[in-house]
């Protein structure tokens, strides 16, 4: 499984993924699910992946290739005018991978799908953020609905619903993910780290701040103990159920 959040701020865009994938109980490995692409100056975009992982490899395969063939019949991610055609260019890509999964007899479509969320800015336009369906119809973050989540959503939400706040540092940002993070993977053991993250400043069009958080980080141990201690004091300030 997978547990990746994308989230919309005043300063910027925000990205964090897991990297564990499994076929089994007892055929567990890392790979990396956060990938990214940058012309300096001109465009920054990264793409985060949950569903099968044939698919998205795939996916990103072509995405990749088609960077470097400047064919006009295969557009590239690099060249596409605004963020709204790079998610185009992702969803048919994506369709696409699905559609040849089918042509080659393979019959549970659903097995191939995935899910992905794709973000950044081009020059001439502000920073955007989209999620892409495996029917490659695609929804775009608002006000409204500021952040977005794939794969193992429902224990890291609650924090993310509740603590979330446009107004946010990327230090605020990144302590408020880690906490979800850690929450979904005391709750499923098909989540785990090391996470990666980006942290993408508006208006840069670089992508400069990123990294991995192993589970033995200093930072990741500290935030997961306090967490789970301000819990159990929180939970002990709260008074007695009567049973009058």
């Amino acid at each position: 499984m997978t547990y990746c959040v994308g989230m919309m701020l005043d300063i910027g865009l925000v990205f964090m993924s897991d990297t564990r994938t499994n076929a089994g109980l007892d055929n567990i490995s890392t790979f990396k699910k956060m990938t990214n692409w940058e012309s300096p100056g001109e465009r920054a975009i990264t793409l985060m992946s949950s569903g099968n992982l044939a698919t998205t490899q795939a996916v990103v395969s072509l995405l990749d290739e088609r960077t470097r063939a400047h064919d006009d019949r295969d557009p590239s991610i690099l060249a596409v005018p605004s963020m709204f055609q790079a998610a185009r260019l992702v969803a048919d890509t994506m369709r696409e991978v699905i559609t040849q999964h089918a042509e080659a007899g393979q019959q549970a479509d659903s097995a191939f799908g995935a899910t992905l969320i794709l973000g950044g800015q081009i020059k001439g336009g502000p920073p955007r953020l989209f999620m892409i369906y495996p029917e490659g119809n695609f929804i775009e973050a608002s006000a409204d609905t500021p952040f977005f989540q794939i794969g193992e959503t429902k224990y890291g939400r609650p924090i993310l619903v509740r603590a979330y706040d446009p107004q946010m540092s990327f230090k605020e940002a990144m302590k408020l993910l880690l906490v979800s993070f850690d929450s979904t993977v005391k709750a499923n053991l098909s989540v785990g780290a090391p996470f990666d993250f980006h942290l993408y400043e508006k208006d840069t069009m670089k992508i400069e701040t990123t990294g991995r958080i192993e589970p033995e980080a200093p930072y990741f141990q500290l935030i997961s103990q306090g967490w789970g201690d301000a819990l159990k004091n929180a939970l002990d300030s709260l008074p007695d159920f009567s049973l009058e």
